[in-house]
């Protein structure tokens, strides 16, 4: 069944309901044509893929004057980060943070003790499951009223050639194709993997109908594993981390990732390193119950119903390798130039398909830099430095070198640290601003930690870490001014608003009247 929604106007509120009622009957096929008939201009690109790429990419084209089509597969745009990806991992690492306050305060002020207390997962994936389809219905109603985009949706495009696609019974041809297909979570292939009860990120909040029994087993070390991870342990639950070779290798500056896991283990997470899981037992009707894992000190088995794997993302290149004949990369991606072009003229390939980073800012990114390619710009883009983030129970930004990087490559290095670098330096309540207050003034060695690494010659900023609250929005905008060789003199000459990442501000005006300059 197809329905064409052209000359339908729908509100916010009517969208909602409308992807409700497709989702509930995914099974059944009813694809939403919005294209305008009356056009007869060829479309200058296909997005293939309504995610945050394609729908900004075919924003960008629209306003640039070209014609474009999206079709997407499921019924609403943007994509997988509102659905299942970034969106529920950042609800989940505000309730780990709001639950490790009320854990560490426990009894103390208005806080209630809750030792012992283990508090509900599926509650709060039940609460993200109701509440995603707003953003669903804001972008579909957006990208319809306002932005002017024509698209088709809940319904599987298929390839046919470089400027063709086949959707719901009808061909659409246009004289480029941009593929923003994705990518999936990476499965576990061990025995027993395909047991109910073990989740990645996507079937965590599609299929979770049980509340998790008192164990919980991350498999995996890096942003994925760990931002449900620390959610996971903030409930109460014991949390293992089975890691096959280190924990947070992504965080290169020793000295801050020595920080973030010293607070994850004092929250009580098992970090077992060197680790590998074997296989999975069943308890007799299809679920989890147990997992063998061989570690360094031989094989451990842990009793639990419940196993979350946290092992990155695998492009869904699939189609187009085998359609298109697209060059595929090591690890399923497709391998793009700086103009986002595949091997095969007239299409391109922007966001997760691309592979890493596999970020919001690269998609975004990707899927508007290709539009202005298809439209004549001359446009290169290469996402090799960018500032990174990730949530533990905390939030943790970093950019530019770490503090080792920083000594190959530099003569002198200096740093500017919080809390003092002092034997009781963590018992110090600094850095203390938003969010910390609290565990500055009662449990200081939790309230951050920041650093910020500087030349000496030059006296340029070369590498900033911070561990604590508040400061993600204001690194990406530091990280601007970095690239255009910020000073420490600089810095230190700002106005400062007292939030986290401006203890780097005052900092540096301290140091910078030095012409020699020193550690702080």
């Amino acid at each position: 069944m197809n329905t064409d929604i052209r000359n339908e106007h729908w509100s916010i509120h009517e969208w909602q309901n409308q992807i409700d009622e497709l989702l509930e009957v995914s099974d059944q096929p009813h694809a939403l044509f919005n294209i305008n008939e009356d056009d007869t201009r060829e479309y200058d690109a296909i997005f293939l893929g309504g995610g945050a790429g394609g729908r900004f990419g075919s924003a960008y084209l629209r306003a640039m004057g070209g014609r474009q089509l999206i079709i997407e597969r499921w019924p609403f745009l943007g994509g997988s980060c509102p659905h299942n990806a970034c969106v529920p991992h950042h609800l989940f690492s505000e309730c780990a943070a709001e639950l490790m306050l009320q854990r560490t305060m426990a009894g103390r002020l208005w806080f209630q003790d809750l030792t012992g207390v283990v508090t509900s997962i599926k509650d709060v994936v039940d609460v993200f499951r109701k509440g995603r389809v707003g953003p669903h219905a804001i972008m579909n109603y957006q990208s319809k009223e306002q932005l002017d985009l024509e698209y088709v949706l809940n319904a599987e495009g298929t390839i046919i050639d470089p400027h063709t696609v086949e959707v719901a019974g009808r061909r659409f041809k246009a004289k480029n194709l941009v593929l923003g297909l994705g990518a999936r979570a990476q499965m576990l292939t061990c025995p027993g993997a395909h047991l109910k009860g073990i989740f990645s990120y996507e079937s965590l909040v599609e299929d979770l109908d049980y509340e998790p029994g008192n164990t919980v087993v991350v498999i995996g070390g890096s942003k994925t594993a760990v931002e449900y991870g620390c959610f996971f342990n903030a409930t109460g639950r014991r949390t293992i981390f089975v890691v096959r070779t280190e924990l947070l290798k992504l965080i290169h500056d020793l000295e801050t990732r020595g920080f973030v896991i010293d607070r994850m283990k004092e929250q009580g997470i098992e970090i077992w390193e060197g680790s590998e899981v074997e296989h999975f037992t069943d308890n007799g009707h299809g679920h989890v119950a147990s997992v063998q894992i061989r570690t360094p000190d031989g094989i451990q088995t842990v009793h639990t119903d419940f196993v979350f794997a946290g092992l990155g993302e695998t492009p869904n290149s699939e189609m187009a390798s085998k359609v298109l004949g697209v060059k595929i990369g090591a690890k399923n991606e497709v391998l793009v130039n700086p103009q986002l072009q595949t091997s095969v003229p007239h299409v391109y390939a922007i966001g997760d398909l691309i592979g890493g980073p596999m970020e919001m800012f690269k998609a975004r990114k990707s899927g508007t830099y290709a539009a202005r390619h298809i439209m004549g710009e001359e446009i290169a883009y290469d996402p090799q430095d960018w500032p990174d983030f990730m949530h533990t129970h905390y939030e943790v930004s970093w950019m530019g070198l770490s503090e080792e990087a920083a000594r190959a490559q530099y003569e002198n290095i200096i740093t500017i640290k919080m809390p003092p670098d002092t034997p009781d330096g963590l018992d110090v309540a600094l850095p203390a601003s938003d969010r910390t207050m609290l565990y500055a003034f009662l449990e200081p060695r939790m309230s951050g930690f920041q650093k910020l690494i500087i030349d000496e010659a030059s006296r340029r900023v070369v590498g900033a870490h911070h561990v604590g609250y508040g400061a993600k929005d204001s690194f990406q905008y530091l990280y601007q001014l970095m690239k255009q060789g910020l000073t420490i003199d600089q810095l230190g000459d700002m106005d400062e608003l007292f939030l986290n990442p401006t203890h780097f501000i005052q900092l540096s005006r301290l140091r910078a009247g030095h012409r020699k300059l020193k550690n702080l």
